[in-house]
């Protein structure tokens, strides 16, 4: 029933992709994705070229359904990281932090599909036109680093905006989101912190938890003065950034108390770690398979959509 043409585009059976996260989507989370049918994502985040080639090779060990890399442009390695994508002909990028654009003729000679995170419309046309293949339209209630318009507002926008299809990114966990999003215009969706919670999720269980344990109001957005905002679960460390802020510390200080936190937070440091997390995170309840994860989505969805023509007819 929700055959799109993103399943078409990516050769996927469910609209669905796993977000790319940093230390988190490692290759185990993203073969189970792609094995359950929607695109599970390696994140390469700040990892060296060879780091991220041996993630791709254990993807192919464990899947041999399209899977993903994302591709983080503030990294020191971008250029190496891209060279191994060409080399090893990864089916899909998606990309963040920066314009995939003076490599889309490259990607394209080696039968990659760009897809670009967008959190403004003025983006998603200049993309489109530097030849994409689609764009994940995110919105501010995502974890990690966020942008200033929420998905229900940006979505629909970016869908009048563009001819190629949207994804949906932001706020979304369950068959409600999913519906949502659909009916807003999307083709698809892009979740990360309901996978974040998934039984091949390799973070430490501490991290999980102070997802499970999260409410509606348990996310800050830090670094709002250094024009990169990153949302993440309030914890002593995201009270440091907040008092950092306050006096109007330094990009430096800023650096040295960020430096190496996403790792911290994926070995078990709840207090200190940065606990990258959407505001969705008060929604999930629970650890399960990837498979169950998305199951129970599309299942949902099916379902929710019955009642409500039945209800409103």
């Amino acid at each position: 029933m929700f055959h799109t043409e993103i399943c078409d585009l990516l050769r996927i059976k469910y609209p669905i992709i796993q977000g790319g996260m940093a230390w988190v989507a490692t290759a185990e989370l993203a073969a189970a994705t792609s094995n359950a049918g929607g695109l599970g994502v390696i994140g390469a985040g700040n990892a060296p070229a060879e780091a991220v080639r041996r993630e791709i090779k254990k993807v192919r060990e464990l899947t041999d359904k399209p899977f993903g890399v994302n591709v983080y442009f503030m990294s020191p390695h971008v250029e190496e990281v891209m060279e191994v994508i060409v080399e090893e002909k990864v089916p899909v990028i998606t990309t963040g932090a920066g314009s995939p654009g003076k490599y889309i003729p490259r990607l394209k000679e080696a039968g990659v599909r760009v897809i670009p995170v967008v959190a403004s419309v003025a983006l998603a046309k200049r993309l489109e036109k530097a030849g994409v293949d689609a764009v994940i339209a995110e919105g501010m209630e995502c974890g990690g680093h966020v942008g200033d318009v929420t998905t229900m507002a940006l979505v629909p926008q970016v869908v009048d905006a563009v001819k190629i299809p949207v994804i949906a990114a932001g706020g979304i966990a369950d068959a409600r989101g999913f519906l949502a999003a659909l009916a807003l215009g999307a083709k698809g969706v892009q979740m990360g912190t309901r996978f974040l919670c998934s039984v091949e999720c390799a973070v430490h269980e501490n991290y999980k938890n102070a997802v499970l344990n999260a409410s509606d109001r348990s996310t800050v957005v830090t670094g709002m003065s250094t024009g990169h905002p990153v949302r993440v679960l309030k914890n002593k460390l995201a009270r440091e950034f907040e008092l950092l802020e306050k006096r109007g510390a330094t990009i430096e200080e800023f650096e040295a108390l960020g430096t190496g936190r996403l790792k911290a937070a994926v070995e078990g440091d709840a207090e200190y770690g940065s606990l990258m997390a959407g505001q969705i995170a008060g929604l999930i309840g629970d650890i399960k398979p990837v498979k169950e994860i998305i199951e129970e989505i599309v299942e949902g969805a099916e379902k929710l959509l019955a009642e409500m023509a039945s209800k409103w007819r």
